[in-house]
């Protein structure tokens, strides 16, 4: 059986779109990043890039080179998937009742 964690990809804003997109030069990486913004798996997509030291691509949001300087400031975080999924919980707004 798979996991929710390995399925992540299949909700992805970008499963649809030409992958050479997301491996954009300097100049276009904005347009990347902008479908990420409120991409359902988004945390999924940037853990998966940050544990895993993924150093091409837009994931998740972020360039290799925002990547690259998060993981300098933070060499402490041993799982970023645990971060991540803790300051998700932590924006969460409460549901109305």
């Amino acid at each position: 059986m798979t996991s929710t964690r390995a399925r992540w990809p299949q909700g992805a804003a970008c499963r649809s779109i030409d992958p050479e997109e997301l491996f954009a030069n300097a100049k276009t990486q904005n347009r990347a990043k902008a479908l990420c913004t409120g991409c359902p798996v988004g945390t999924e997509c940037l853990a998966e890039a940050l544990d895993n030291r993924i150093e091409f691509g837009v994931w998740g949001g972020m360039t290799e080179r925002e990547r690259r300087q998060l993981l300098r400031r933070r060499p402490d975080v041993v799982s970023w998937r645990k971060v991540l999924e803790k300051a998700r919980r932590g924006h969460a707004r409460p549901q109305a009742s």
